[in-house]
């Protein structure tokens, strides 16, 4: 009897026990840190950090070395970008297809919840990521891609054309969107300052619409050759005629950047990196370095560490595109300066300076900016100065080497132009190569070591696994394009 009677006592405890145990149990298993729902904001951080991450390393480990920022010390086997070499998909195909999911789906919810400044951020996002991946391979899936939920596991490529045409108009879309009389209702937003209103005004998001008009300004300059297919110069100059409409950068604090906060998990990409990945297996050019020697450009000391030349401290470049028998030797060439692993404003996806430099191309070619075609030059000089934390020389803009020159023949003040916005364009995704293709500057030295047989490239070609993933795709891309390699030219370059 006194064991069963212990039996029963133990009994209702443990019952009493699990009872008060699973009373509350969803209540006491609910995370306060995470999200029940997800909401736009949630997705826009983290794609805004990864994104970037991806445009960041391209200009890196492509554009600098294709575009002559750059080059390897080492480099015996014939290969490599500086040879105009480019191996299929050597680009952000993969990276940018996934963010683009992101980018659907912050829509997608932001559409549901009303959120109209988080639909016109995603469109922008969305219009950004495309310019670049068109303007790399070419046709590219678009209208069916980022479909894979609706069974679309192979969509079709859209024509350059038809997606330029959607771009420019998806841009109108986000830039009548934007409402700055309200914040982001869920945060997320690591560009600009949108979760406060200032005197009633959102002013993040004002400059989430300069960005936007700022971006359509660069694709529509890009399409130059095309007018007459599309109404380039009409846009342009609705644009430059109507600055409360469509407003564009005026200052460095618009510009589109994503400052790296320098805390986990949102470190700058390159943080980690070993010495012999980040400087010693890499060396800036003679052709990048020379001529910011002649002018004593105050950015080469924030980008380049200097070496002692003849008991000189000077900042050296390598040759590019050199023969296979040449190595240069550790330590005695100019590369990245460490400093550049922390720098919270590596991560440009569009500067200010880049802006100015446009309006000085658009005030040269007739086009009226308010300006001109000298003032903008000057001020995108001054822009990128500011950007990286460089302090002009007073007499920098008026030395020979720099001073824009009016009497010159329209070509070589747009080579003046554009010379200054290939530097403007350090660590700014591909620019630099677009638009050397559309323009054919900054002019290049070619180096010995470059094969006859290879042309300086004007796409990237096709991943190569898409010959199994999706080769009725590929075929009708490839039969579109003309061909599927780096010398064939994509429709605006044509």
């Amino acid at each position: 009897m006194k064991n069963k009677f212990k039996y029963i006592v133990t009994l209702w405890v443990v019952l009493s026990f699990t009872s008060s145990c699973t009373k509350d149990f969803e209540k006491i298993n609910i995370d306060p840190n995470r999200p029940e729902k997800v909401n736009p904001g949630v997705i826009l951080s983290q794609l805004q950090y990864r994104i970037v991450n991806n445009s960041v390393s391209a200009a890196r480990n492509f554009t600098h070395e294709l575009m002559q920022v750059d080059a390897p010390r080492s480099s015996t086997s014939g290969l490599g970008l500086h040879r105009y070499i480019v191996n299929p998909g050597a680009g952000v195909w993969s990276s940018f297809y996934q963010n683009l999911t992101d980018i659907e789906d912050i829509y997608t919810i932001a559409d549901r919840l009303k959120e109209n400044n988080y639909k016109a951020i995603a469109l922008v996002y969305k219009c950004w990521a495309y310019s670049i991946l068109t303007d790399l391979y070419g046709d590219v899936p678009y209208s069916q891609a980022i479909k894979a939920t609706e069974g679309n596991f192979k969509p079709s490529f859209d024509k350059q054309k038809d997606i330029y045409i959607q771009i420019l108009k998806d841009l109108d879309t986000a830039n009548g969107l934007f409402d700055d009389t309200k914040i982001l209702t869920y945060g997320g937003d690591f560009v600009y300052n949108t979760s406060v209103l200032t005197s009633g005004k959102n002013i993040g998001i004002q400059r989430w619409k300069k960005f936007s008009n700022s971006l359509k300004l660069r694709l529509l300059l890009r399409l130059s050759k095309k007018e007459g297919e599309i109404n380039v110069k009409e846009q342009i100059a609705a644009i430059l005629a109507d600055a409360t409409k469509y407003p564009t950068f005026t200052t460095n604090a618009d510009e589109a950047i994503f400052r790296y906060p320098g805390t986990f998990p949102y470190f700058n990409p390159y943080y980690n990196a070993r010495t012999l990945d980040w400087r010693d297996g890499t060396y800036f050019t003679e052709f990048f370095l020379n001529s910011m020697n002649v002018s004593a450009d105050p950015r080469r000391a924030i980008w380049a560490i200097p070496v002692t030349v003849g008991g000189v401290s000077t900042f050296k470049g390598i040759q590019s595109g050199y023969p296979t028998t040449l190595e240069y030797v550790v330590g005695q060439n100019s590369s990245y300066t460490d400093a550049l692993k922390t720098l919270p404003q590596l991560g440009v996806m569009m500067p200010y300076a880049e802006v100015e430099f446009i309006k000085a191309e658009l005030a040269l070619k007739g086009y009226t900016t308010g300006k001109t075609p000298k003032a903008h030059y000057e001020a995108g000089i001054a822009a990128s100065m500011v950007q990286w934390g460089a302090a002009m020389p007073a007499n920098f803009l008026t030395q020979k080497s720099i001073a824009y020159d009016a009497t010159l023949s329209t070509e070589k003040q747009l080579e003046q132009i554009m010379i200054q916005k290939y530097y403007a364009y350090f660590f700014v995704d591909y620019q630099s190569w677009f638009e050397k293709r559309r323009t054919g500057y900054p002019v290049l030295p070619r180096g010995t070591g470059i094969p006859a047989s290879n042309n300086f490239p004007s796409r990237v070609p096709y991943p190569t696994y898409l010959q199994s993933l999706n080769p009725e795709g590929l075929a009708g891309a490839v039969a579109s394009m003309g061909a599927d390699n780096s010398d064939t030219k994509v429709w605006w370059e044509k």
